[in-house]
């Protein structure tokens, strides 16, 4: 018996005026609220309730404790009310996390309709590549490339993130365009130092064997934006997310290389700090982005333009 349940035992017994009926009302057995009352008198060391054939009744000791015990249990259920009505109403602040370039190109625009949607609730997004303690930095979600490695973390699976070999048709004019992974090695290649193997490219081919190419080049980065402007002013081939890619796969700013083989997708995941009892604000959220982040997602409204128009500040 814990304190809480003795406390609301006692004050249903004190308001009904009766063992049985307190025992109907909390829909337990009646010796289940003799035995609350027995071990809360126990536990303050003096009798609460005076009994006899006639009934029962609070003596001072009762009264007084009473009084206090429905203060307490109003403030309890004050908070209870508090926090269920914040969880309905999405209110509050919505603490996110992810890698800068998705951040940027893809999932900024896509929260656009949720926060319209929900005005009483607060976005903060954090973009940033290195890794972030969910729990030390208070953050409610994380959108994460690539398989779980922390088994304590809660996650959702939210679609594929595909990657693409690309170049620029000037590029393969001049140097030529390779057609089997073996020939990688003697190509200038822009590298992305963050994933994919680095500077080991995996990839698949038609038969399903597995080809690896080491590769290089005069830039390695973990910049996104970087790399791609480095790739569309011709300074050799490399391996971009599909969404990073796209715009200028459309424009025949950048083609495709080696299509015949496949290069290995990313898992993109909603990750947060505890499988139990998720936020509701953490659910919409994920809820509202798992339609819009499946099948060929990279081909909708973020599609990559905020790159596209970058680079061409920059150029």
């Amino acid at each position: 018996m814990d304190q809480l349940t003795g406390m609301r035992v006692f004050v249903r017994v004190a308001e009904l005026g009766s063992f049985s009926r307190a025992a109907e009302d909390l829909e337990v057995a009646q010796s289940t609220v003799t035995k609350a009352i027995a071990w809360l008198e126990t536990r303050l060391g003096t009798r609460l309730i005076n009994r006899n054939t006639r009934g029962l009744g609070l003596n001072e000791a009762g009264r007084l404790y009473y009084e206090t015990c429905r203060a307490i249990l109003r403030q309890i259920e004050e908070a209870e009310g508090l926090v269920r009505r914040h969880d309905a109403e999405l209110d509050g602040t919505l603490r996110i996390s992810t890698s800068v370039a998705f951040g940027e190109a893809v999932l900024g625009p896509l929260l656009l309709p949720f926060i319209q949607a929900n005005p009483r609730l607060r976005v903060d997004l954090t973009c940033e590549d290195s890794y972030v303690d969910l729990i030390a930095r208070g953050i409610d979600v994380a959108l994460r490339m690539g398989r779980l490695a922390d088994s304590s973390l809660g996650g959702r699976y939210l679609g594929a993130n595909p990657w693409v070999m690309v170049a620029a048709p000037g590029y393969l004019a001049r140097r030529g365009r390779p057609e089997a992974p073996d020939q990688l090695g003697a190509h200038d290649c822009v590298v992305y130092s963050s994933v994919q193997g680095d500077a080991v490219w995996q990839m698949r081919g038609a038969d399903g064997r597995m080809h690896a190419a080491s590769v290089r080049g005069c830039l390695r980065s973990n910049n996104l934006p970087t790399l791609l402007s480095a790739v569309r002013s011709g300074l050799g081939i490399a391996i971009l997310p599909r969404y990073v890619a796209e715009g200028a796969l459309r424009s025949g700013e950048l083609a495709e290389c080696l299509v015949g083989y496949a290069l290995p997708d990313q898992e993109l995941y909603a990750v947060f700090p505890s499988p139990k009892l998720v936020p509701r604000k953490v659910t919409s959220l994920i809820r509202h982005l798992v339609p819009r982040l499946r099948d060929a997602w990279w081909r909708g409204e973020a599609e990559g333009a905020l790159f596209q128009d970058g680079i061409n500040q920059i150029d």
